[in-house]
């Protein structure tokens, strides 16, 4: 399984920005497909996630403000970041594993920086 993921960037306080990630390889029928992130000095941490079903997980630090939407003809997931924080600066990996799967399944992409400052 391969991950590349693109979109991220500088922006302002109250921007927004888009990520995506685009899943090849041998990539299970049945799938979770999402966002984690890690900040300086602190631990990686879930964003969101959504199901090849279309259950979607958000951390209560992004909802109402994050999007996670996937295409499972495309093997694509993304995610719409709006209303964006300074405390959102941080890598962001894309990530995909086996439904039902630990977190240390994962596989992982390569992280993509998004800085929030003015």
């Amino acid at each position: 399984v391969q991950l590349q993921a693109s979109g991220g960037g500088l922006v302002q306080p109250g921007g927004s920005l888009r990520l995506s990630c685009a899943a090849s390889g041998n990539i299970f029928s049945v799938n979770v497909m999402g966002w984690y992130r890690q900040a300086p000095g602190k631990q990686r941490e879930l964003v969101a996630v959504v199901t090849s079903g279309g259950f979607k997980n958000y951390a209560d630090s992004v909802k109402g403000r994050f999007t996670i939407s996937r295409d499972n003809v495309k093997n694509t997931v993304t995610l719409q970041m709006n209303n964006l924080k300074p405390e959102d600066t941080a890598v962001y990996y894309c990530c995909l594993r086996r439904a039902g799967a630990s977190v240390s399944n994962n596989y992982w992409g390569q992280g993509t920086l998004v800085t929030v400052s003015s």
